[in-house]
């Protein structure tokens, strides 16, 4: 599943809605132990694009990952 998100995000990307819309389904979709991988995964590829986003969607969904 996880690669499965992964795919989706990146030919979504061009469009800022309809990233973050599946960023958050995608958030739905994948199992919590990797969330971890997820996030990282997603502020190296998006960061300069959507680094709002990112910040929005992962502190409202997993505020702990990878914060301490």
């Amino acid at each position: 599943m996880l690669d499965y998100v992964k795919m989706i995000l990146t030919k979504v990307s061009f469009n800022k809605a309809l990233f973050e819309k599946e960023l958050r389904k995608a958030l739905k979709m994948i199992k919590p132990a990797e969330l971890p991988d997820f996030r990282t995964w997603c502020y190296r590829q998006f960061v300069r694009l959507y680094r709002r986003v990112l910040k929005r969607v992962f502190a409202s969904t997993t505020p702990e990952i990878g914060l301490a």
